[in-house]
């Protein structure tokens, strides 16, 4: 039956980071002038009660990962570092300079790329400048990306200085053949050497990410991955399907044929294998793709029905507004999203010209909480019927159940969440997805 499942619902679909989703956002009603309003209007509302969030985007590499997605440039000159931190901060004031007093920072979380490819001494310039503007929320958190094989002591304990007590490192796989198609060669001992300085320095949430369905990988790998996982036993870990879309990518996921990669259901069978085996190691699963120990904030918050999901992933907690700062980046302002330009080049430029730097966007509980209700008229919409229609199959498979005036996931349809997500899409509905434009869902 589980086979039968994901062959029928292995299809492709959106991750939810946003509804809508990124490609379906209508950028013919998006201006820079809207979306200023929007954001100066939803400032005053989450700063004044909890605060706001920034998510800073550093996108240097020195070298390519071929099962990443974010946007990078792949560099071994490290003089990009002190123009790039110029223009983020500069990107910070034309924001305060728009915003109507101080900014209060509640979450900050910076990503990549690789942040940890900048200095020590860059990554504090960067964190100094924006807090020099703003102040912070009694019950902050900072967090930031670190790679194994460059996040050194002095860049845990300058950040740690700085206010970071959470960070996550990229463990992918541990077998050296599938390290080396997603060119990721990353021994045990430099996760271990990170995670335990890390630990030492005193963060309070240590978290690893691990892919599976990953090219040559086989549920052997999976599980001395997550056995070498439980020697270190960090405090949550991001269990993330592998997205192969070599057409949107490039040449970087064509070093290997899809012959290489693990069948619907081979992928599906590690999943199962490592819920399985993080379960029998103390980690509940939380939301999609997360597992965390109990005494991590992110499984406190999905107790409590505190848990948020937005582009920066889950959180333990909310803010109505969210700036997106450097190339790339996505805001969101609660009443509409923005993201900034993909190009490097292009960030410069707009930034010169103290352009706010976004260039699209849109002007929205089902994948934190499993359940959703219509129950309110102002959720009503003209599809609600349409969409019912198309549950009721997920209801006889056994992957939802129907409460008054609203739904709920079951344990068994917990891994079709996004299936489950894509009935609701009117959006999605209108303009049906090639294949080619996301990842397969399950």
């Amino acid at each position: 039956m589980c086979n039968s499942l994901v062959q029928k619902y292995n299809v492709a679909g959106p991750r939810y980071t946003s509804y809508p989703t990124v490609p379906y956002w209508d950028n013919s009603s998006f201006s820079l002038k809207k979306w200023r309003n929007s954001l100066s209007i939803s400032f005053n509302e989450s700063n004044a009660l909890d605060g706001i969030s920034i998510y800073i985007h550093l996108p240097f590499c020195e070298s390519l990962c071929t099962f990443c997605s974010s946007n990078k440039c792949i560099t071994k000159r490290h003089e990009v570092e002190e123009p790039y931190v110029k223009a983020v901060l500069k990107e910070w004031s034309l924001y305060c300079e728009l915003l109507t007093g101080r900014p209060k920072i509640k979450e900050l979380h910076i990503g990549g790329g690789t942040p940890t490819f900048f200095s020590s001494e860059n990554l504090e310039l960067l964190i100094k400048g924006i807090l020099r503007k703003a102040n912070l929320a009694d019950d902050y958190e900072f967090s930031f990306e670190g790679h194994p094989n460059n996040t050194t002591r002095k860049h845990l304990q300058t950040l740690y200085d700085l206010g970071f007590k959470r960070v996550s490192f990229g463990v992918q796989d541990y077998n050296e053949a599938v390290q080396k198609a997603i060119h990721r060669i990353q021994p045990f001992e430099n996760v271990k050497q990170a995670t335990l300085v890390a630990r030492e320095i005193g963060y309070t949430s240590i978290g690893h990410d691990i892919i599976f369905g990953l090219p040559f990988q086989t549920e052997v790998h999976v599980a001395k991955t997550i056995e070498l996982t439980k020697e270190l036993m960090p405090d949550r870990i991001a269990f993330y399907s592998y997205a192969h879309v070599p057409w949107i990518k490039g040449n970087g996921q064509r070093g290997y044929d899809e012959t290489n990669l693990p069948s619907g259901d081979s992928k599906r069978a590690q999943y199962e294998l490592g819920k399985e085996l993080l379960s029998e190691a103390g980690y509940h699963e939380v939301g999609m793709d997360h597992f965390a120990l109990e005494t991590d904030s992110l499984y406190q918050a999905i107790r409590t029905n505190k848990l948020h999901r937005n582009f920066m992933g889950y959180t333990a907690s909310k803010t109505q507004a969210m700036i997106g700062l450097g190339v790339s980046s996505i805001s969101d302002s609660w009443y509409g999203f923005s993201q900034n330009v993909k190009s490097i080049d292009d960030y410069y430029d707009l930034i010169d010209q103290n352009i706010i730097p976004v260039y699209r966007g849109h002007i929205l509980n089902l994948m934190c909480n499993f359940e959703t209700s219509w129950s309110e008229e102002s959720l009503f919409i003209p599809e609600l019927n349409d969409i019912v229609f198309k549950l009721r199959e997920m209801e006889t498979d056994g992957l939802i159940e129907f409460e008054r005036n609203g739904v709920k996931i079951t344990q068994k349809g917990q891994p079709y969440v996004r299936n489950v997500c894509m009935a609701f899409d009117v959006l999605l509905e209108r303009k049906q997805p090639q294949t080619r434009l996301f990842s397969m869902t399950v």
